[in-house]
């Protein structure tokens, strides 16, 4: 992680190349893991935490894991616009030990270690385990460290034991266990060090009273660096938040209600409110900044570099690039004539499927990672909120791109009153901004042509 990070053990390196070989098998079938397509040319430990010793009936292995992987230039097209350089990806892995494994975990196995410190035993993905699962929500209760790991929880917040715990299987980029249908532990997977955002925004926005979104109860960290932890090197693992068990992903009601024929302009009103909330509660949590010319112009520039790269990378997007480009040149040419902006921390990742609506029609916002395959530094930098509202706006047409015909009508429909309803908080219509909306809408369609033609080719036309 860094020159100051802990050294593995020599316990450490030889637990992980007992493991080695399970892992190469069983880590490209992982829906989070991003390295698809590539070969695994290296494990490299960054920490192991024994959470249950493998003494008991069922032991519990924490493990950070750097994966080194060959770059292969058209599917590393660069994101951010930066080197494709990657110094490889670090995972959070939990790992149950057993020395047989029961067959109602059958479907969790990683294989039979047959030598080194786990030699005769089988290790299976521990979130399928009850009784592991149920220990992690243990440790979340009783705040304090277990070796590297740190585990702090809202005094206020009542968890309480005995939870059942089950986990998801929608997720891509992460994993989670609901317990009692009262909380949800969402664990990322691929960890950066610094503080992930989808804790520290909804932590600030308790404590600004904000009701759109779920208030963290508990969470986790590993300290990586050497002595004291730093903000800097504290790596956030996961984080416990109320379960919202009856509410609908706003992704499938717009669906639903497209299929049947029915109006959803008055939930995209709803919304656009609900986001406003969201933006004024985090201007009024953390700091703004305004965006002067050369801001203006480096924002463009980066887009317009993520137009290249895709571009270089998705071979259908090419005829389309010059038209592209113009969005990123009139907004720098907004920015040259000295048209400013103000930037806060936004969502970074907002779409129809990180909003819930509560069956009194309550809509809250979840998922505040932002879009993971950006570095962590660009993901925690202060945005224009519009930038939410183009996410939401790309959304809409998703969604009316789902059948035949494509319904235009209605995502024209819902993206106007979306705007309405945020203008009903915020006090300004986004389409009075049409040039940076422009701009990031085009931007965001970008980075999801990237998305598509890497993970769900069928969809690339939708973009």
């Amino acid at each position: 992680m860094s020159e100051a990070a802990i050294r593995p053990t020599a316990h450490t390196t030889a637990l992980l190349a007992s493991l080695d070989p399970l892992l190469r098998e069983w880590l490209p079938r992982q829906r989070w893991f991003a390295g698809k397509g590539r070969p695994i040319s290296a494990f490299e430990p960054v920490t192991a935490t024994e959470l249950l010793p493998r003494s008991s009936p069922a032991g519990l292995l924490h493990l950070l894991v750097r994966v080194r992987q060959p770059i292969i230039p058209a599917q590393d097209a660069p994101v951010g616009g930066a080197s494709a350089e990657r110094p490889g990806d670090c995972y959070q892995l939990l790992i149950g030990v057993r020395r047989t494994l029961p067959p109602r975990l059958a479907p969790a196995l990683i294989g039979h270690v047959t030598e080194g410190p786990l030699a005769g035993q089988t290790v299976y993905e521990a979130l399928h385990d009850p009784g592991l699962s149920a220990l992690l929500l243990e440790r979340l209760r009783m705040p304090g460290r277990h070796g590297v790991l740190r585990f702090e929880r809202d005094t206020s917040a009542t968890i309480p034991s005995g939870l059942t715990p089950r986990p998801l299987a929608a997720e891509q980029s992460n994993s989670s266990v609901v317990y009692g249908d009262t909380f949800i532990l969402k664990l990322f997977r691929r960890v950066v060090p610094g503080v992930n955002p989808d804790l520290e925004l909804p932590l600030h926005l308790a404590r600004q009273g904000c009701t759109r979104v779920p208030p963290p109860a508990a969470w986790f960290l590993a300290d990586l660096a050497s002595g004291a932890a730093t903000p800097d090197e504290a790596c956030g693992l996961g984080v416990l938040q109320p379960f919202l068990a009856a509410a609908e992903d706003g992704w499938e009601l717009a669906l639903r209600r497209l299929d049947k024929g029915e109006d959803f302009t008055g939930e995209a009103r709803a919304l656009g409110r609900a986001t406003a909330e969201v933006h004024a509660a985090l201007a009024a949590a953390l700091p703004t900044v305004t965006l002067g010319r050369a801001q203006v112009e480096g924002i463009a520039d980066a887009m317009a570099q993520r137009l290249t790269a895709a571009a270089q990378a998705v071979p259908a997007l090419r005829p389309y690039a010059p038209g592209l480009l113009t969005a990123f040149e009139a907004l720098a040419d907004l920015g040259g004539e000295g048209q400013s902006w103000t930037a806060q921390r936004v969502h970074g990742d907002l779409h129809l499927g990180q909003c819930l609506r509560s069956p009194d029609g309550h809509w809250s916002i979840i998922d505040f990672e932002g879009e993971p395959a950006r570095p962590l530094a660009e993901r925690r930098m202060p945005q224009p909120p519009v930038r939410d509202v183009a996410g939401m706006l790309r959304s809409f047409d998703y969604a009316a791109c789902s059948g035949e015909p494509w319904a235009s009508e209605w995502a024209a429909d819902c993206r106007a009153a979306y705007c309405v309803g945020y203008a009903q908080v915020a006090g300004r219509d986004p389409r009075t901004d049409p040039v940076l909306l422009r701009a990031l809408e085009t931007d965001k369609a970008v980075y999801e042509v990237l998305y598509e033609a890497r993970h769900r080719p069928d969809w690339l036309p939708v973009p």
